[in-house]
């Protein structure tokens, strides 16, 4: 029995310093220390292949190898396919896995690497505050747009449609009742007294504004239904 225990003792011994020295000899590899991939979607192997026919001394072997890597790259990448430069796409993502760095007959121009650097462009926006937040500022640039029309009944008519859709936000925002004298208020104060209900214009009603809630029907329970009938069937009684 002794014999057994020292000999297990001896065998644990040499697999961990095995362990060890395999472990000095063979250092583990993370993702967090290899090279950064430019588009990771196409996956390590995709960027190994680029980052190894960069070092091909040969032109046309280049090129060889710069076209198999592009069918490979669309076949990872199937719904791309249904774009109508797909070719030409596949060829600029060549390109930006080499870090433009990679010399071949490319069918098509090189895209430069400052495009893909530089800023986009400020999307134009008016500043200021909204005067209602419950109305926004469609709302507001809709009232500028009718007042500054020429009287007609197409003004008539818009003014119409504003009124009725700062009733339908009021309501929507605030989940109240409100008085058309409130709605015609508002427009007057952000028209700047521009603006007026011609006379015998009717505002729609809540009802016809908002859509109705519907109701989810209340069934009966069909467990209890079930129990019910499996029961009669089966001849049980409960006590």
């Amino acid at each position: 029995m002794v014999l057994k225990v020292r000999r297990a003792f001896v065998n644990c011994h040499i697999i961990i310093s095995f362990a060890v020295n395999k472990k000095r000899l063979m250092p583990y590899d993370y993702n967090t220390q290899r090279k950064r991939m430019a588009l990771p979607e196409y996956g390590r192997n995709v960027q190994k292949m680029v980052d190894h026919i960069k070092t091909i001394q040969d032109r046309d072997e280049r090129n060889r190898a710069a076209k198999t890597i592009i069918q490979i790259m669309g076949n990872l990448n199937p719904h791309l396919r249904d774009e109508g430069d797909f070719r030409h796409k596949l060829w600029d993502h060549l390109a930006l896995i080499a870090d433009f760095e990679l010399d071949i007959d490319s069918p098509y121009p090189i895209p430069e690497p400052s495009k893909f650097i530089e800023k986009p462009r400020q999307v134009p926006y008016r500043q200021g505050g909204i005067r209602f937040l419950h109305y926004g500022r469609i709302v507001e640039m809709l009232i500028d747009a009718a007042a500054d029309m020429k009287d007609g009944e197409e003004k008539e008519y818009l003014t119409t449609l504003i009124v009725n859709q700062m009733k339908k936000s009021y309501i929507t925002w605030n989940r109240g009742q409100v008085a058309d004298e409130v709605i015609i208020g508002d427009l007057k104060l952000l028209s700047g007294g521009r603006l007026k209900v011609t006379e015998g214009v009717k505002i729609l009603e809540i009802k016809e504004l908002m859509p109705p809630v519907k109701k989810k029907p209340m069934g009966k329970p069909h467990g209890k239904q079930q129990n019910k009938q499996f029961s009669k069937k089966k001849g049980y009684t409960r006590h």
